[in-house]
């Protein structure tokens, strides 16, 4: 058993493809600096980013994150600090700041210049960070330095470079800067500090675990200095991100339960809802109808129902888009008479498509075995409906519920996963439950 323990761990041992410190340093130290080639490099990412932003395209702001050379200095500064080499630290930290302020101030210049000024979802994503953003800088800032310390470096740099994206945030504050929505400006500042930050932390963790040579004597008061101006500025980054995901994880459950509540509770006879909006910042949904007059009771019954999913403290707001009752009176008799054939006509169409939607649900399970016997041949029946799940606190989801039968349980639990997997893709939704049982 030690030896499978120790076999194993080998797995997880980088020191020996570890490269020579001298060339690791020199390999950092080359990064840090931008002048000539690097500083016209970065420059043109900052466009091909800003221009990315600009008309909302992935690839362009992927293609802008692939060239720039920003992680340089990054990786300097968490290395020299992990090595005590404060005259390359501050080289390092001179040359971000200029990096940071030519990028800031050459995205300002092509915002001020350019027709477009709608900002789109690529651009707003970048103006509220949270502690997510703090998880992805870190773990990619690990994944940069140990690539940095391996002969086998392969493409992780870029990957790096893509995962962490230093350079929209960057553009997107220049944004901010060109059109004065502080806002924008401060929120993109703020993500770039967080990858900054975690990327340099991560850089200096792993120089310290990997016992790296000291590259400068510092004395214990110096050493101490360092480190604690480390954990402060740790520290104060991370407070607000904390706060920041956890308004986004309540925004998210908020609009989930808000959509199960208007998928399973908005039904009201002789209306059809017209709209829906949810404003999660004010916990509200909207509910716009058409038809008959909804009385109060109506009303009444839909708001109770809301605290079965979990919006007890949500505004629910009904309104109503027309009423046939309150229009009639202005309408010929023809006029009314195709207004009320029209609502028939939406009802009859709503409960044609809940029954051809139990029928397909009811077929669902017939066309999945056949899918999946040629991938599972131990598979022998499956059945698959749609189904509500209560729990103690009066919460609701939604849930797949997909059973199997097979002769060979052992086997079929071992390709779980992978099946999980592919039934995710196939039906199209993450809320899958799967059950395997011995076929009889």
């Amino acid at each position: 058993m030690q030896m499978r323990i120790q076999k194993l761990l080998r797995r997880f041992d980088i020191t020996s493809e570890r490269e020579e410190y001298t060339t690791i340093h020199d390999t950092v130290e080359s990064g840090i600096e931008f002048k000539g080639t690097n500083l016209w490099i970065l420059i043109f990412a900052i466009f091909i980013a800003s221009v990315g932003l600009n008309v909302n395209s992935t690839a362009v702001i992927i293609g802008a994150m692939l060239i720039s050379p920003l992680m340089g200095p990054i990786l300097g500064m968490g290395y020299s600090i992990a090595t005590y080499d404060f005259p390359l630290f501050k080289k390092a930290f001179v040359n971000y700041f200029f990096a940071v302020l030519a990028g800031l101030l050459t995205s300002a210049a092509y915002f001020l210049i350019t027709p477009i000024y709608q900002a789109h979802s690529e651009l707003l994503a970048r103006t509220q960070p949270n502690i997510y953003d703090v998880i992805i800088a870190l773990v990619g800032g690990l994944a940069g330095i140990v690539a940095l310390s391996s002969r086998n470096k392969g493409n992780v740099i870029p990957g790096v470079a893509i995962a962490t994206a230093l350079m929209p945030p960057l553009c997107t504050a220049g944004y901010g800067l060109a059109t004065a929505q502080w806002p924008f400006m401060f929120g993109a500042l703020y993500l770039l500090t967080i990858n900054t930050v975690f990327i340099g932390s991560a850089t200096l963790l792993t120089v310290r675990l990997l016992r790296y040579p000291i590259r400068n004597y510092a004395d214990q008061e110096q050493r101490r200095f360092a480190n604690r101006w480390v954990s402060i500025i740790v520290v104060v980054t991370v407070i607000p991100s904390l706060y920041y995901g956890y308004l986004l994880v309540k925004k998210e459950n908020f609009i989930q339960n808000a959509n199960n509540f208007i998928a399973n509770e908005s039904y009201i006879e002789g209306d059809f809802l017209l709209k829906n909006e949810l404003i999660p910042q004010k916990r509200e949904i909207k509910l716009t109808y058409g038809g008959k007059t909804i009385s109060q009771d109506e009303k009444a019954r839909l708001d109770k129902r809301k605290s079965i999913y979990g919006l007890a403290d949500a505004k629910l707001v009904i309104e109503q888009g027309f009423s046939i009752s309150d229009v009639s009176s202005n309408l010929t008799q023809d006029e009314l008479y195709r207004a009320q054939i029209n609502q028939l006509k939406n009802e009859l169409s709503i409960a044609l498509q809940k029954r051809d939607s139990l029928s397909q649900q009811e077929k669902l399970g017939g066309s999945l075995l056949r899918e999946l016997r040629p991938l599972f041949p131990s598979v022998n029946y499956c059945s698959a409906k749609r189904q509500q799940f209560f729990s103690a606190n009066n919460k609701t989801s939604n849930y797949t519920v997909v059973v199997i039968g097979t002769d060979n349980p052992r086997q079929t639990t071992r390709e779980l996963r992978r099946l999980t997997a592919w039934m995710k893709v196939r039906l199209k939704t993450d809320s899958l439950k799967v059950f395997l049982e011995r076929s009889k």
